[in-house]
């Protein structure tokens, strides 16, 4: 399934210069390929590159821009079971989740595709005073220029793709720097934008080390930073990026809360929530690591999730019938070990799981831990849910908020009120009604608050980032008679 070896790219041409990186399968821990390692001359290459680009891409026609999208849409459909296998050997998805991840790499492009051709702008009346009488004000959006992408490991296609489409779209040149655990992904989406006729220079896809990373953050000639990743680290990395704009999708430690009437069967509830909880191990920004039950129903919840928990069967990705897979890598699985012992030394009660056989940890459920514990206050990232029961909203509310995440939220409620009240209250960069935190559709603008990050993701709202807004203003005199 995957070749012995795969290319950078630089200029939107492959470089075999070595087989520095190598890349293991998530589950057997081996090493199933190997990448060629970009250095700092690569680097610079590619920024030069994309520098002159910037007018081409720029100049580009809106529907050859559409059709380079369409074009991949076209090609991902043809090799969609070829890139669930990548996935499930890189990042060790099971194939159910790895075939779903494809469906959203295509319906992100085509989306994208959709919006090349929409532009947009809009006819100013001027005339607010007299001294404007006369005046029309026109705008247009213009590509901001080159930008700067750099995605993680645990969605190597869709994620690259909610950065790549939209940089297309907007005409904006880019230079990708996708996880070094999770490389082949991208490579493959470069392979297939190699097809195309994009400008050279329009696109480079490397893989710097840490050390020869720096001019993809403080390189003054790219004009955006997009960063998907860890809080820490993109909190970092906006510190050193200077003048340029930046937009981060950081992590969170996502709460749902189960109202007294929650609207929907507590077997349905249910069934989301241990979906958005356990779903490709946990290791979702948006999955559900905390749950707020009322105390009407927590007994019968807790009993129904900790059976779903239990259900899971886990082991080889590959194999159809796994519906738990293994973490990235073990010290991963141990890190979040860790966490758990440390909640039930402070007076967690493990419901069921917490065992874990190098990078495979059991799907796990716990009550009692305190707000304080890493396991709560921090991103567990990991099959990991969290039970509290509440009589109070408003304090379910309280506790929603606490800590310094606000990506989303979920709320089963039958109560349109209470609905609305979360809306105004949660700080959160989204509220789902009716359905799990986890829920995203790649058009919405989804991004997050506080320590979750700045700006959004989303196809149309990517693309504004990645535009600017070009004013005309004209003034209009009275014709001339022939």
């Amino acid at each position: 399934m995957l070749a012995e070896r795969y290319p950078y790219y630089v200029a939107n041409r492959p470089r075999w210069p070595n087989t520095d990186l190598p890349v293991v399968d998530k589950y057997s821990g081996e090493v199933v390929t190997r990448v060629a390692l970009s250095d700092a001359a690569a680097v610079e290459e590619a920024i030069a590159a994309a520098v002159r680009a910037a007018g081409p891409m720029r100049r580009l026609p809106a529907h050859a821009r559409q059709a380079v999208l369409e074009h991949c849409v076209r090609r991902f459909q043809a090799r969609a079971e070829e890139l669930a296998r990548v996935l499930c050997i890189e990042a060790g998805k099971p194939l159910r989740d790895a075939r779903g991840e494809v469906t959203r790499l295509i319906e992100t492009f085509k989306a994208a595709a959709e919006e090349a051709v929409r532009g947009g702008g809009e006819v100013l009346n001027l005339e607010v005073s007299a001294r404007a009488e006369g005046y029309r004000g026109f705008t247009r959006r213009v590509p901001v220029g080159p930008v700067s992408l750099i995605t993680p490991f645990n969605f190597p296609l869709n994620l690259v793709a909610h950065k790549v489409a939209p940089a297309i779209a907007a005409g904006c040149p880019f230079i990708l720097k996708p996880s070094d655990r999770t490389p082949v992904s991208a490579m493959i989406l470069a392979e297939v934008l190699a097809e195309t006729d994009l400008p050279e220079g329009a696109f480079s896809v490397v893989t710097p080390t840490l050390q020869d990373i720096g001019p993809l953050i403080e390189d003054e000639r790219l004009k955006l930073l997009s960063f998907t990743g860890s809080e820490k680290v993109g909190w970092e990395l906006k510190a050193r990026a200077g003048r340029k704009k930046v937009v981060l999708e950081l992590g969170g430690n996502a709460a749902c809360v189960v109202d007294r009437e929650p609207g929907a069967p507590l077997e349905a509830v249910a069934d989301r929530v241990a979906l958005g909880a356990f779903f490709q191990s946990g290791q979702s920004c948006i999955s559900v690591q905390r749950v707020l039950v009322h105390a009407s129903h927590y007994d019968a919840f807790k009993a129904l999730i900790v059976a779903r928990a239990r259900a899971l069967r886990s082991g080889n990705p590959r194999d159809e019938a796994t519906t738990l897979g293994p973490m990235i890598d073990e010290p991963a699985a141990k890190r979040l070990e860790g966490w758990i012992q440390d909640a039930v030394e402070r007076g967690a009660r493990v419901l069921t799981g917490g065992g874990r056989k190098g990078a495979l940890l059991e799907a796990t459920v716990l009550e009692g831990v305190p707000e304080d514990a890493p396991l709560s206050a921090e991103e567990a990232f990991g099959p990991v849910v969290l039970l509290q029961p509440f009589t109070s909203f408003t304090e379910a509310m309280a506790q929603v908020n606490a800590g310094r995440y606000g990506l989303q939220a979920g709320l089963f409620t039958n109560d349109l009120s209470r609905a609305m009240h979360a809306w105004d209250e949660l700080e959160v960069g989204g509220v789902v009604v009716g359905d799990v935190p986890s829920f995203r559709v790649d058009t919405m603008p989804y991004g997050g608050v506080k320590g979750s990050g700045l700006g959004r993701e989303g196809v149309k709202y990517a693309i504004e980032d990645m535009t600017e807004l070009r004013l005309l203003v004209l003034r209009q005199r009275a014709p001339q008679e022939d």
